[in-house]
């Protein structure tokens, strides 16, 4: 476990980052999704307000584990559930997952937004918020807060490469982060320097 801790990808995750109590309301709500078949189908639902993203909840299902594949058709069926009737303003998903891609847009429910998926400065966007305490996880997120105990950095390779385990969730996350959260700082940064620059004019 100490091995393990000392290689961890997030070691600036602890429990600020957890919280209780989701937001009453939020100014924006998105569903970001790390696809799998077999492998591990993780989503997460989240709430923007003021500048801080939280994960409010999560769908986690291993088709390994439970020795049963889901459809593409079934796996919609849950990302509806995991919206209820909030708002979404996209699913942000792998773009590789052409299948999924294509269910949603099927569906017409839905607005689909490919994820931005450069892994390194990914969770380089990722870690920031993360200590920043601009991207909080849910309590109820279980399977999220279990990842983030567990996601590392592969010690036996040359160079900076994480270890394919545990990684579903951390990916659904840092899709959300680095292709959402980035742009909507951005602009944050934007109106703030437009703030300043009309009070200096004055």
């Amino acid at each position: 476990e100490r091995c393990i801790a000392e290689g961890l990808v997030y070691p600036m995750f602890d429990d600020s980052c957890v919280v209780d109590a989701a937001p009453e309301s939020g100014d924006e709500y998105y569903i970001s999704v790390d696809y799998g078949t077999l492998n591990p189908f993780s989503a997460g639902l989240w709430c923007l307000k003021n500048g801080v993203a939280t994960r409010i909840r999560e769908y986690y299902y291993s088709g390994r584990e439970a020795n049963r594949q889901k459809t593409d058709s079934e796996y919609y069926a849950e990302l509806e559930k995991l919206a209820g009737d909030l708002p979404i303003e996209c699913i942000i998903i792998d773009p590789s997952a052409a299948s999924m891609i294509t269910e949603i847009i099927r569906r017409g429910r839905y607005i689909v937004r490919k994820a931005n998926n450069n892994v390194l400065p990914g969770i380089s966007y990722t870690a920031a918020l993360l200590q920043a305490g601009r991207l909080k996880i849910g309590s109820c997120c279980k399977d999220a807060i279990r990842e983030f105990g567990l996601y590392s950095w592969d010690d036996k390779s040359q160079e900076d490469k994480v270890i394919k385990e545990n990684d579903h969730a951390m990916d659904d996350i840092r899709y959300f982060a680095f292709t959402v959260l980035r742009q909507a700082l951005f602009y944050e940064m934007r109106d703030y320097r437009d703030a300043l620059e009309t009070v200096d004019d004055k």
